[in-house]
């Protein structure tokens, strides 16, 4: 079940990276298939099975965010993830604020990736 559940949320985690990067595409090209119903919905849907499929990994391994360091680091990594993710989507005032980050986002995801692969929230050092 671990195996399953964990083939799960890498695939989330590639649909969700995927689809992040095909959105901001879409939104610098001003793209009409930005405002398309699925291309609203489906990001959500990955990303809820991302989180259950995360929740449910840590309780088969035993570790909790704030117990564990890396899960806490791999935790705000996400929350920074989020919220550049948003900006650079939707709420940041300029294409250059909105590049930036963009950046960032992904600078945020190699971050939360590293921690993953290291099981360490200072995966370079």
């Amino acid at each position: 079940m671990y195996a399953a559940i964990k083939h799960l949320h890498l695939i989330c985690v590639t649909l969700s990276f995927a689809l992040f990067n095909l959105r901001l595409a879409w939104m610098f090209s001003g793209s009409p298939l930005l405002r398309r119903r699925w291309v609203r919905v489906l990001p959500h849907v990955i990303d809820s099975l991302l989180l259950v499929a995360g929740v449910a990994l840590a309780v088969q391994l035993g570790q909790y965010p704030l117990a564990d360091a890396w899960l806490t680091a791999k935790m705000l990594g996400l929350l920074a993830y989020i919220v550049l993710g948003s900006l650079a989507l939707k709420r940041a005032p300029s294409r250059r604020a909105r590049l930036l980050a963009a950046v960032a986002a992904w600078l945020a995801f190699a971050y939360m990736v590293a921690v993953a692969l290291t099981r360490s929230p200072l995966p370079w050092a």
